[in-house]
């Protein structure tokens, strides 16, 4: 069995390993540019940790690590473009270090070469792999477009915001564990068991990200802060807000979320006040903190030894752990 840390260091080899910028620069250097980041690489982490906690070789899996975290970083690459998010990981985003055209035709490359390392490494459960790959991203679609629409929407409910990140981040985490425990052939309800785990430590995680928008620092958070209310996106922040608020809150938020000032910094800081008036902050925590239990009791169904689950209970409580 390896550690986590063990883990994660073959996953940053199997991408150091990886020339994705030799050929054709303007398609492919931006791959790399992307690649090279580094970032949390938790999707390919998790993949090898279920692989490993059934007992299956982990180098089995090397290519599918590498292409599940291909394509998740194909969907940063068009989310950015659609975000107009400036900064990814401290450093500019493709479509501002190149252009639109380059963000979106390399993102496509990204998503194609995502599915030639699924195929590089046969595997008696290969077909239910690549279904269960490919219904992830199908989902991972969906949610964007639920993103998109709830642009447009003023009547967003806390439930609907939840289903939305389940398809946008969470099904992505439950999909690379799912994945890795096909690859070591575990049993169907351990692999159930496992990618609810994935489903409910993704869904803590966006909030966590929902919160380090609102109040993390852009050093240590690896992009701009307060962009979530800048582009007056439905946050579980805001939703939670607009059901708590009295009719003077709730109105001067919905004003401020109609609004686009050219200085964002003052409505940021009005929204900041009101979220503060009615500690949001804290109903978000406590949020977090069911899900996170959630998680665990599916980790803890797995039907394998405590010692073998640590790697992956060490990597969702790192991913809770982040400061606000």
């Amino acid at each position: 069995m390896y550690t986590l840390e063990e883990i994660q260091k073959k996953v940053s080899q199997y991408f150091a390993d990886e020339d994705f910028g030799s050929r054709l620069g303007g398609l492919y250097e931006p791959i790399g540019y992307a690649l090279s980041q580094g970032g949390k690489r938790i999707r390919p982490v998790m993949l090898l940790a279920a692989v490993d906690l059934f007992g299956g070789d982990i180098e089995q899996a090397r290519y599918a690590a590498i292409g599940i975290e291909t394509f998740h970083n194909f969907t940063l690459l068009h989310d950015d473009l659609m975000d107009r998010s400036p900064v990814r990981r401290g450093k500019p985003t493709v479509y501002r270090k190149w252009d639109e055209n380059t963000a979106i035709l390399s993102g496509d490359a990204m998503h194609i070469l995502a599915w030639q390392y699924f195929l590089k490494q046969p595997n008696k459960n290969l077909l239910e792999i690549l279904q269960t790959f490919g219904k992830t991203c199908l989902q991972i679609h969906e949610g964007q477009q639920y993103d998109m629409n709830f642009e447009h929407r003023d009547d967003v409910t806390i439930d609907e915001y939840m289903e939305m990140i389940r398809l946008k981040t969470a099904v992505l985490l439950g999909g690379a564990l799912k994945i890795g425990a096909l690859y070591a052939d575990a049993k169907p309800r351990d692999v159930e068991e496992l990618y609810n785990f994935g489903i409910d430590t993704g869904l803590a995680f966006q909030l966590r990200d929902d919160l380090l928008d609102a109040y993390g620092n852009t050093a240590t958070f690896g992009k701009e802060t307060g962009t979530d209310i800048k582009d007056n996106k439905k946050t579980y922040l805001l939703l939670t807000a607009l059901k708590k608020g009295d009719d003077k809150q709730t109105a001067t938020l919905k004003a401020l979320f109609s609004s686009t000032p050219d200085n964002p910094a003052s409505k940021i800081k009005e929204v900041l006040d009101i979220y503060s008036q009615l500690d949001i902050r804290s109903e978000v925590e406590a949020r977090i903190a069911e899900l996170h239990e959630k998680a665990m009791h599916h980790l803890d169904a797995v039907s394998c030894p405590a010692s073998a689950k640590e790697p992956l209970h060490k990597l969702a409580c790192s991913l809770l752990d982040r400061n606000v």
